[in-house]
């Protein structure tokens, strides 16, 4: 027999939870655990502007034929002038090459995949703590990773010192992955003062940035979240960018994502678009249409980009103020100072809560959160957050 040696691996601990949650008859049970938006009823709504979208696609479309390799041109250009700005000179200069990859993930992996096949780097420093899935991807690229500290738990925010410090170490040539903005699993981002600190220490040591861009327009605006990126691509020459559109326009199952690369000037871009090419190729062929059409007819009508940017702004807002009501509330109830929830930004928050903690709430009160204490703050609403709170006093006093 070929496979009955093989041993059955450990369930996601995202995933894991969540089926947790579902076999759990208690009625009042809140998930806090998976990285979805959900509005005040709970749901992960389709956005109206995409409707409209969908059904502008379904009376013009008139095939389904294979989209190009790495994605439709008017994607690539749409996904650039958020990233850059429309007036940004690696636009002009013609510096940077996208191709629509399946989600945020898919670029990870293809960007992983490139840094290893075409001998770019070796080795890649990833935050700790980040999303469990970067270190897997960039082991099964192949590649070697380092952690840089990233979280202050004494004080709740940013190890900034310690993370500069520990980069120091890199060596020339190494890649830094970095979050863009709403770091997962945190919720901490650095200040545009930090992001020229960071940018100026990748530049002078010959680090490449490679930055997941999952959140953007869900911390402070589209173009406020693009600063720290923007920063670091007025410095740094060459860069990968690996962003997607499962957040903010709620494409989660459409696995909408593209992987953009900087390059120093145009005939190099040129060159790493015909190895990614090569890299699209072999891992999926070419990409999926719906998704980005979708996309790119939002992005391309006036009034569907409008109707996505008061949508997106809904969005934050209802998290923002998820975040102030939830601090609120456990002062009031005496469970202490979470003045640093309302600091943080995006579906995000390192609630301070440890593993005995968590694991109470799960047990007493059907509460489900990851075990780094993470909550997803896009979880809460009117209905549950009294529960939430009472529950959380509970356990911490």
């Amino acid at each position: 027999m070929f496979f009955n040696h093989i041993e059955a691996a450990p369930a996601d601990p995202i995933l894991g939870l969540t089926e947790a949650y579902k076999n759990d008859p208690n009625p009042n049970k809140i998930n806090l655990g998976v990285g979805v938006y959900q509005n005040e009823s709970g749901v992960t709504p389709v956005l109206d502007c995409v409707k409209q979208a969908e059904q502008k696609i379904l009376v013009e479309e008139t095939s389904k034929s294979y989209l190009p390799i790495t994605g439709l041109p008017e994607y690539g250009r749409f996904v650039r002038e958020l990233l850059f700005g429309e007036d940004s000179s690696i636009i002009r200069n013609q510096r940077a090459v996208t191709c629509h990859c399946p989600g945020g993930t898919g670029a990870l992996r293809i960007g992983a995949d490139f840094l290893k096949q075409q001998n770019v780097a070796a080795c890649v420093w990833i935050s700790d703590p980040t999303w469990a899935n970067h270190y897997q991807i960039a082991t099964a690229a192949g590649l070697k990773f380092e952690r840089y500290p990233y979280y202050d738990k004494e004080n709740h925010g940013l190890a900034f010192n310690a993370m500069l410090q520990t980069l120091e170490q890199a060596e020339e040539g190494d890649a830094v992955l970095l979050h863009a903005c709403c770091h997962n699993p945190t919720g901490i981002d650095p200040t545009l003062e930090q992001w020229e600190q960071i940018a100026d220490l990748l530049n002078r040591k010959h680090l490449l940035p490679f930055i997941d861009f999952a959140y953007q327009g869900f911390g402070h605006g589209i173009e406020e979240d693009a600063q720290g990126l923007r920063v670091i691509a007025a410095r740094c020459p060459e860069m990968l960018i690996a962003s997607s559109f499962s957040k903010n326009l709620g494409l989660y199952n459409e696995r909408v994502g593209a992987l953009t690369i900087v390059s120093s000037d145009p005939q190099t871009a040129d060159r790493v678009l015909s190895q990614l090419k090569i890299a699209v190729r072999t891992a999926i062929s070419n990409p999926p249409a719906h998704g980005e059409k979708i996309v790119t007819t939002v992005l391309g009508d006036a009034q569907l980009r409008a109707r996505w940017e008061e949508e997106l702004s809904q969005m934050r807002e209802r998290i923002r103020a998820m975040r102030v009501l939830l601090a609120s509330k456990l002062k009031d109830a005496g469970a202490g100072d979470f003045d640093f929830v309302v600091e943080q930004n995006g579906m995000f928050s390192f609630s301070g809560l440890n593993k005995e903690q968590v694991e109470r709430l799960k047990k007493e009160f059907g509460i489900y959160i990851v075990g780094s204490g993470r909550i997803c703050v896009a979880g809460i609403n009117q209905r549950n957050i009294d529960a939430l709170v009472s529950a959380i006093a509970a356990v911490v006093k």
